[in-house]
């Protein structure tokens, strides 16, 4: 076996152990969370994991499901589907990217509804562009999107959360927050702020004494079409499942988990950090982290 073979197996198994190892000190700040009679708000979920975040919530017995989405033919079809559950569901356009298309929606939610107990900020975009294939309106609809949205959604609806002393945030990052990817220098950037935001936020409600609940979720890719063409050649990363990845997302959501990566596997790419640049280049060389968009061609319909 070669040496960086055995650096790579030696910082995966360190990884998993020390992650067991603190298991009992994570219980003892997790609490027990249910999604029941609760409202809940998910953004672009109109398609993708956002559509199957929305139904699971649903399933779990919700009291009102909000669909945000800036398609309306997809929001509307979500809202339906939840509705023939027998779940309250209501649907607002909008357009993450806008201040003010937030702060109407944010308005038209609390004016419907009152407030949001559990927010899970998912919406997401990716160029795959190599870094000089990127125009500037790519690299700012990117963050605006994936990073800056957060404060947006967010601030709409913590304020509340505040006076009830009880919710919860949700942030789908990407595995992408804890490396930097070939063909990611705006995708991986602007992930590893959402992964700052969720990290810091949770810091800040700790420290002021406040009772909410944050998740950061870093998953590799998902077969959702968003990275259609997007590979990997290392076994240890699989490409996720949607329904496998949703089901997780509940489990950690219900649990009052404060942080997941997807795969475990996936989290070797922070130990990697411990080693010597070269060194740790060369590894993420030799598990293929850097060709996983070599061919990849993107939803071709996905709104932007």
């Amino acid at each position: 076996m070669s040496t960086f073979l055995r650096a790579a197996r030696n910082i995966t198994v360190t990884a998993a152990a020390l992650g067991a190892a603190g298991v009992w000190y994570r219980k003892r700040a997790e609490r027990q969370m249910s999604l029941r009679a609760q409202t809940v708000l998910v953004t672009g979920a109109g398609s993708g994991i956002g559509r199957l975040l929305a139904i699971g919530a649903a399933k779990r017995l919700a009291a009102h499901v909000v669909i945000w989405d800036i398609n309306e033919d997809s929001a509307r079809a979500v809202a339906d589907e939840i509705l023939a559950l027998g779940v309250d569901a209501s649907y607002d356009v909008v357009d993450l990217a806008s201040n003010d298309s937030v702060d109407r929606a944010g308005q038209a939610v609390r004016d419907r509804i009152g407030g949001i107990d559990f927010l899970i900020n998912n919406a997401g975009i990716v160029t795959g562009k190599a870094f000089l294939d990127q125009e500037h309106d790519d690299v700012e609809q990117t963050f605006q999107v994936n990073t800056l949205a957060l404060y947006r959604v967010t601030r709409q609806f913590l304020p509340n959360m505040l006076r009830n002393k009880f919710g919860s945030i949700t942030v789908i990052a990407s595995a992408a927050s804890l490396t930097g990817v070939a063909r990611q220098t705006d995708y991986a950037a602007s992930k590893w702020g959402a992964h700052g935001f969720a990290e810091s936020l949770r810091a800040e409600m700790r420290h002021q004494g406040h009772n909410i609940h944050t998740l950061s979720v870093h998953p590799f890719y998902v077969s959702t079409g968003m990275f259609d063409g997007a590979s990997s050649p290392n076994p240890l990363l699989p490409i996720l499942e949607p329904d496998a990845v949703v089901a997780t997302i509940f489990r950690a959501l219900e649990a009052g988990k404060h942080q997941i990566v997807l795969p475990a596997t996936a989290a070797t790419a922070t130990w990697l950090k411990i080693l010597p640049v070269p060194v740790a280049d060369q590894l993420r060389d030799l598990l293929g982290i850097n060709s996983t968009m070599d061919h990849f061609t993107g939803r071709q319909d996905a709104p932007h």
